[in-house]
């Protein structure tokens, strides 16, 4: 299957693409960071801290136009053809 993935903002300058065409089988959200933190490791240091796969709070992850915390989290199931975006997220004060 093929997932479309498009990055906005300061995570495309990180990922240096604008879209990424992700294909794999009976994916989850989780995997499909992992994989996409394996072929674009400028990215990883922007979504996951240390070692393990702890999202850092600084990216909204949208499938289909949903944010993921409304679907199943990191375990949310990817089909072919969904589009996942990310978004990055501006703290200040």
């Amino acid at each position: 299957m093929t997932v479309t993935v498009k990055f906005i903002g300061a995570l495309r300058h990180a990922s240096g693409v604008n879209t990424q065409l992700v294909y794999c089988t009976d994916c989850s959200m989780k995997e499909l960071v992992c994989r996409i933190s394996e072929k674009l490791p400028e990215l990883r240091r922007s979504l996951i801290a240390g070692e393990s796969v702890d999202l850092r709070p600084n990216a909204l992850m949208l499938v289909n136009g949903r944010e993921i915390s409304i679907l199943n989290g990191l375990d949310t199931a990817l089909k072919d053809g969904d589009e996942v975006v990310f978004v990055p997220v501006v703290h200040g004060g």
